[in-house]
Formats: structure tokens, sequence, C-alpha cells
């Protein structure tokens, strides 16, 4: 049990950042299964609308450090190799 204002200021701190750490990991693994599922029925059109949410994600996850700026741009690249092996 924390003693201090500080430490009970930094618990606070600590599952305010965790629990978006989980919200972000769950929300982009999920969207990435809707672009891959997208690509894989060969819908154009829903797998555009889901890869610009999911690039969406992504930067806010970035510009909140919730991913690092090389995960985000691994990931965002990883999603770019989806959309246009989908394409040709």
């Amino acid at each position: 049990m924390a003693n201090s204002a500080s430490q009970k200021k930094r618990n606070r701190r600590t599952i305010t950042q965790t629990q978006a750490n989980i919200r972000f990991g769950s929300t982009i693994k999920t969207l990435f299964r809707g672009v891959e599922d997208a690509a894989a029925a060969g819908d154009a059109e829903a797998l555009a609308a889901r890869a610009r949410e999911l690039e969406k994600t992504i930067d806010k996850a970035e510009a909140r450090n919730v991913l690092h700026r090389n995960t985000a741009a691994r990931r965002k690249q990883r999603l770019a190799r989806i959309v246009a092996g989908a394409a040709s």
C-alpha cells in the first residue's frame, strides 16, 4: 500500500496507462484480423475502410506513446503489404 501522495498518484497513472496499453493492443489486433479477413474475401471496399481505421488507430497509439514509433511503422508496413497483396 502506498504511503506517500506521490506514490498514490503514480499508482493511478500506472493503472490508466496499463488500461490504454491493453485497449490499443487489443483493438489493433482485432482490426488486423478484420483487414486480413476482408483481403481473403476479396472485398476491396471493406478492405479500404478497415485499413483506414487501422492506420488511424496505429497513429493514435503512437501519438499517445502506447506504441514506439518503429513498432507503429512496422505495423503500418505490414498493413500496406496486406492491402497491396489483395490489390494484385
